[in-house]
């Protein structure tokens, strides 16, 4: 059997695994940092294989986290101890230390390749219409108020789908393979305790990934990603005072006005001459009752930039708006930075490798050289790590049809793509790390 039959051969092996565990994942949607159900499954499907697993804090670092909820990550502990979660894993992980890092080394020299994927969900309650696919077909999650509405149910798939064929290869491999299952990319609060816990240090080629964002047919692949913004998520509390609204007003500092003055002055915020600015006032919540005067308001916000200093233009002015208002109410403000993602670029050299490899494909594999995101994307500190360093990054995406679009709760993608994004990725790096004696043929 040559190479390329055995490829093929278990290809269409592990393709036959990837839906089960795609709705497997969705069922099972946890947000940010509370991922405990999700890391162990990944961590028992990863097991059997030759990757060396690493999880907790050695996964993340811990003061590097961002926006970690306290009360969200206790309850998501308690709901994983009730499950199938053995006890002495779930201690291992426990204060939201989730995620999982997989190292397969081959033994013959080559480069470092990593490829990362995201695990978490949004906090969004899922469709319950008959026509949804996961409620059909009997998948929908089942905690409610989160939902894999971003396809990452189907990048920890992908993720999986890649380290079982590299397994499969493993005799046949060189260098290096870290995949990286990385928790809390929603609010970009994730990667950068993964990077600070130098896990990107040394990598030669990076790659990650993304289903959808564009509305495109099964088999459509772009090789490189432009316009990722700069973000930066901010959440900001207001201490007021309160009072009887009837009989003593006067007595009271209103941290709802305050909070209200904010919201609608930071969509005041002139845009930039130089590129792209955003900001969105998300959430507003504020008071106890009607007639009291409100003695605290919690907004959340997030900033975008075309680059990283347009984004930090937005954050500057909106920093002074939020402190103006808390002065102009008598109230104060406390400013919290709960997550962040740079401006990255990917390497152009991939184009041409992406599409020399999928021509082997027996699937209909069209690369489009690049498409925008014009979103954020918090693997982009790795991105920048790995480029630092003298690596080279990118970040496909896969296409599918979207009848609804990201975030929605009733998003869904074409399982069909799973296995171009696996065949695409495993021959991209079975192309950039050749064994030695191979190499000089």
């Amino acid at each position: 059997m040559s190479a390329e039959e055995k490829l093929r051969a278990v290809l269409q092996n592990v393709e036959g695994k990837l839906t089960a565990w795609r709705r497997a994942f969705h069922e099972r949607a946890e947000i940010g940092w509370c991922e405990y159900e999700t890391t162990y499954a990944i961590y028992e499907a990863l097991a059997p294989l030759s990757f060396k697993l690493f999880t907790g804090q050695d996964v993340t670092k811990a003061d590097s986290r961002m926006g970690l909820p306290a009360t969200d990550v206790d309850e998501a502990y308690a709901q994983a101890a009730a499950k199938t979660v053995p006890a002495e894993f779930l201690a291992s992980i426990s204060g939201g230390h989730t995620g999982v890092v997989a190292v397969l080394q081959t033994g013959q020299p080559g480069p470092h390749t990593a490829l990362r994927f995201d695990i978490d969900a949004l906090p969004i309650t899922e469709s319950t219409d008959a026509d949804h696919l996961p409620v059909a077909a009997g998948f929908r999650a089942r905690h409610e108020g989160a939902m894999h509405a971003c396809a990452h149910d189907g990048h920890i798939t992908i993720g999986l789908g890649v380290a079982h064929v590299l397994e499969a290869l493993k005799d046949e491999l060189a260098g290096t393979y870290t995949l990286i299952f990385q928790p809390a990319e929603e609010g970009s609060r994730g990667a950068k305790s993964i990077v600070d816990n130098g896990w990107l240090d040394g990598v030669d080629q990076f790659l990650s990934g993304h289903i959808g964002i564009q509305s495109l047919n099964v088999g459509q692949v772009a090789a490189t990603a432009t316009q990722f913004l700069a973000t930066t998520k901010i959440d900001c509390t207001y201490k007021g005072t309160s009072a009887h609204a009837g009989m003593n007003p006067h007595e009271g500092s209103d941290a709802l006005l305050a909070g209200a003055a904010a919201a609608v002055h930071l969509q005041a915020i002139p845009p930039h001459p130089d590129g792209i600015t955003r900001l969105n006032v998300g959430t507003l919540h504020a008071g106890s009752g009607r007639n009291i005067i409100a003695d605290q308001a919690k907004l959340e916000i997030e900033t975008r930039g075309e680059t990283t200093a347009l984004n930090q233009y937005v954050v500057d002015k909106a920093v002074d708006i939020l402190s103006g208002a808390a002065k102009m109410h008598g109230v104060t403000e406390e400013i919290q930075f709960v997550g962040e993602g740079v401006a990255a670029d990917c390497d152009q050299a991939w184009i041409e490798r992406i599409k020399r490899v999928v021509r082997a494909s027996s699937r209909a594999i069209d690369v489009i050289d690049a498409l925008p995101v014009r979103a954020s994307e918090d693997v982009t500190h790795m991105m920048k790590r790995v480029q630092e360093n003298g690596g080279t990054a990118t970040y496909l995406l896969f296409g599918t049809p979207l009848s609804y679009n990201h975030h929605h709760p009733k998003f869904d993608f074409a399982e069909a793509t799973l296995a171009v994004a696996v065949e695409t990725l495993v021959r991209t790096v079975l192309e950039a790390a050749p064994r030695q004696e191979e190499a000089g043929q």
